[in-house]
């Protein structure tokens, strides 16, 4: 890769906004919204996956409506801080833990799990996570309701 791909411009975050907002959305009509061809789009979100800044797409489902009714956070103790590979490894593969963020402050980890109700919950607490070696503790937060979900604007766009 040359030094001149490597650069961000105005351009390409504007790409980066509209797809953040709509990820169906046809290169030839965020083109016109930027005042630029599709297929500019094109390259530039080639020249975007080649340097790791976009990582895939993804669909978002509103879990609830599926009967997965539980969001909850987890603030995970381990033994030693230097097992945080090892239990991430085993965190991902359970299938309700649906993010995992090693981090500073009381905790070494602090995750996402995502279950069907209350009894799920306990099911995955108990019978999964505390069973991961290195796991000392957990404390877990019952989300009510999440008002904020949203992609950081790196650029404004005219609309």
């Amino acid at each position: 890769m040359t030094e001149k791909n490597l650069e961000i411009d105005n351009t390409d975050l504007k790409i980066l906004n509209l797809l953040m907002k709509d990820a169906n959305m046809a290169y030839t009509e965020i083109g016109k919204q930027i005042f630029v061809s599709g297929g500019t789009v094109h390259v530039r979100m080639n020249k975007l996956k080649q340097m790791g800044i976009v990582r895939g797409s993804q669909l978002v489902i509103d879990h609830t409506k599926l009967g997965w009714d539980i969001s909850a956070f987890l603030g995970i103790y381990l033994d030693k801080s230097s097992l945080y590979g090892e239990v991430s490894e085993q965190l991902e593969k359970i299938p309700e833990v649906v993010n995992v963020h090693y981090t500073t402050g009381i905790y070494s980890i602090f995750a996402k799990i995502v279950c069907r109700d209350t009894q799920h919950l306990r099911e995955v607490l108990h019978d999964k996570i505390q069973k991961v070696a290195g796991i000392q503790r957990t404390e877990t937060f019952i989300s009510l309701e999440e008002s904020v979900n949203r992609p950081i604007p790196f650029a404004e766009v005219q609309e």
